[in-house]
Order: C-alpha cells, then sequence, then structure tokens
C-alpha cells in the first residue's frame, strides 16, 4: 500500500496551507541550563527544541482556531512499525475516538518532501488515518488518503 501511495509523490507539493498561529501563550521555564515548555496535552514539562517548539504552536493552532476537541488529541505516543518502536508527532480522533489524523512536525528549516511524506505513510499504515498533515511551523500541506488513494488539500478538514 505504501508504493501506490509513493507512486503519486511527483504531484504533490502544491497546496501549501497557510497557518495563522494564535499568539504564543505558553508556560518555559530554564531548569539545570535547560529551556523547558508545558505540554497541556501531556501535562507534563518537555525540552523545549525546534521541533517541539512546532509541535506545540501546531497543538495550539488546531485546539484554538480549528476548534479540535483537546481531548481528542495525543502527542508523542508509540506505534509498531514491524520490529520498530516509532513515536508520531500529533495524532487526532475522531468523535468516535477513531484515529482520524496525524500530524508530523519537522523543526523550522527542514525542508518538508517526499522523504518527510514518506515517514507519515509509514506511520499511517500502523495507524490508519483519513487525513496526513506535515509540518515545520513555516511550511504545512495536508493530504486525504484512503484506499491507495493520496490526495493533497488545500484546507484543513473540520473535525467530525
Amino acid at each position: 500500500m505504501l508504493a501506490e501511495y509513493l507512486a503519486n509523490l511527483d504531484f504533490l507539493f502544491r497546496l501549501m496551507i497557510k497557518v495563522n498561529y494564535p499568539p504564543p501563550s505558553f508556560r518555559i521555564k530554564t531548569e539545570n541550563g535547560r529551556d523547558l515548555i508545558f505540554d497541556e496535552i501531556r501535562r507534563k514539562w518537555i525540552v523545549l527544541t525546534p521541533e517541539e517548539w512546532v509541535r506545540q504552536n501546531f497543538i495550539s493552532f488546531i485546539q484554538q482556531e480549528l476548534k479540535y476537541a483537546s481531548t481528542l488529541i495525543a502527542v508523542e505516543k508509540e506505534l509498531q512499525l514491524g520490529e520498530l518502536k516509532k513515536r508520531f508527532d500529533i495524532l487526532v480522533y475522531d468523535s468516535s475516538h477513531q484515529p482520524w489524523m496525524m500530524v508530523e512536525c519537522k523543526e523550522p528549516g527542514v525542508k518538508l518532501d517526499d522523504s518527510v511524506l514518506s515517514q507519515a505513510l509509514r506511520y499511517h499504515l500502523a495507524t490508519p488515518v483519513q487525513f496526513i498533515v506535515i509540518t515545520n511551523g513555516n511550511d504545512t500541506y495536508a493530504f486525504s488518503c484512503g484506499k491507495g488513494v493520496l490526495a493533497e488539500i488545500g484546507e484543513f478538514p473540520q473535525q467530525p
């Protein structure tokens, strides 16, 4: 199934979605020389890396701007890919608590290309979703996926 999706990558990355992030209102502290940010979903302090900054801003965006329910968002949960254990960045569930949208976050400056989308698609094989989003905080792309067809979409879906 991954091969079916990957065969169509040459037409992708044309419909970048503009994300209007809300003003940051994060709790940040320094401890033992490291900056930490409080993750409201995981309810714990996390080392503030560039990728974590993107992840926290995107979570804030989908909660505040898109009105996705925070109770239906999971962050950095483990999934099994064959013998490998990996972690997705953000998983949004539908109102029936079924995986619905997966978000792969990269730090700013990381080019969003076939390799990033391929990573998200591998996670999709382990945890099938209707939508995949990839973002580096500056650029964001979204895709609908199903029945071996991957289609780029120009806006975020409404959470069911």
